[in-house]
């Protein structure tokens, strides 16, 4: 990865692990909170993996 990827990753790391804290810190912590939390990771991270990740070691091998 590079460097401005690197950083757009530390960037909405740092956001969405700021936003957790405040849904946790908010609401008593339920299994409801959890799936929030879960599934909020899943539609962040697993596009970007799959972009980023996944596809820059398929272009890099080439």
């Amino acid at each position: 990865m590079d460097t401005p990827t690197t950083i757009r990753f530390a960037f909405l790391g740092a956001l969405w692990l700021i936003l957790c804290f405040l849904v946790v810190a908010t609401q008593p912590f339920s299994l409801r909170v959890l799936f929030i939390i879960v599934a909020s990771g899943i539609v962040i991270w697993v596009p970007l993996y799959k972009k980023y990740i996944k596809n820059g070691k398929r272009q890099d091998k080439r």
